[in-house]
C-alpha cells in the first residue's frame, strides 16, 4: 500500500504541482513585467503639465526647469519658482495655473508623482550623460512631442548594460564618448 501511495505522488502530484508552479511563476513574471520595468508607467499629476507645450512647441531647454542635470547626480523636479517665472504673467487665468499659484503663495510643494526611477542601490549620475553630450531623449523618450509625461523606455540593468557596452555605436557623433563601464561597482555602489 505504501508503494502505491508513493508511487500516486510521484507520477500523479509531483507532476501537477511543478506544472502548477512553473505556470504560476511564468504568467505572474510577464504580467507583471511592465510593473517591474515601469515602461508605459504614465501617472495622472496634481497639474497638467504639457511637456509638449513647454519643450517642444515653446523649444524651453530641459536644463532651464531641470537645473540640477548638468551638476548633480538627479536632474531634480523644478520648485514652483521656476514656473512662476512665467506664470507670474503668463496664462494666469487657467486652472492649472491658478492651482499652481496657490501652491507657490501657500509655499507648498507640488506633490508631483516620480516617474522616471531607478532602485535605490543604483547608482546613476545624470551629469556625466549629459555632460558626455547624451540627449535626454535616449533614455526618456521624445518628451518634446508628450502631453502627458510617461516612462518610454526601460531602467533595468540590461538596459543600461546595453547602452554603456554599444556606446560607440549608437552614439557615433560624439567625439567625447567611451564605452560606459560596466563593471559592477560603476552602478551598486
Amino acid at each position: 500500500m505504501k508503494k502505491t501511495f508513493l508511487d500516486y505522488v510521484l507520477r500523479v502530484r509531483l507532476p501537477i504541482t511543478l506544472f502548477v508552479a512553473l505556470t504560476s511563476f511564468t504568467l505572474t513574471y510577464f504580467a507583471s513585467r511592465a510593473e517591474r520595468d515601469g515602461v508605459g508607467y504614465t501617472p495622472d499629476q496634481p497639474i497638467n503639465f504639457s511637456h509638449k507645450l513647454h519643450a517642444g512647441d515653446m523649444k524651453i531647454d530641459c536644463q532651464y526647469c531641470h537645473t540640477g542635470v548638468e551638476k548633480s547626480r538627479v536632474a531634480m523636479v523644478p520648485p514652483l519658482e521656476t514656473c512662476m517665472n512665467c506664470h507670474r504673467i503668463a496664462r494666469k487665468d487657467k486652472p492649472d495655473i491658478i492651482k499652481l499659484t496657490k501652491y507657490y503663495n501657500e509655499g507648498i510643494a507640488l506633490p508631483w508623482k516620480r516617474i522616471h526611477k531607478v532602485p535605490d542601490f543604483v547608482y546613476f549620475n545624470h551629469s556625466v550623460h549629459v555632460n558626455k553630450g547624451i540627449d535626454c531623449v535616449n533614455c526618456h523618450g521624445d518628451v518634446k512631442q508628450m502631453e502627458k509625461i510617461g516612462q518610454m523606455n526601460s531602467f533595468t540593468m540590461s538596459a543600461c548594460l546595453d547602452c554603456h557596452r554599444n556606446a560607440l555605436t549608437r552614439f557615433p557623433d560624439l567625439k567625447n564618448i567611451n564605452q560606459g563601464p560596466d563593471n559592477c561597482f560603476a552602478c551598486h555602489r
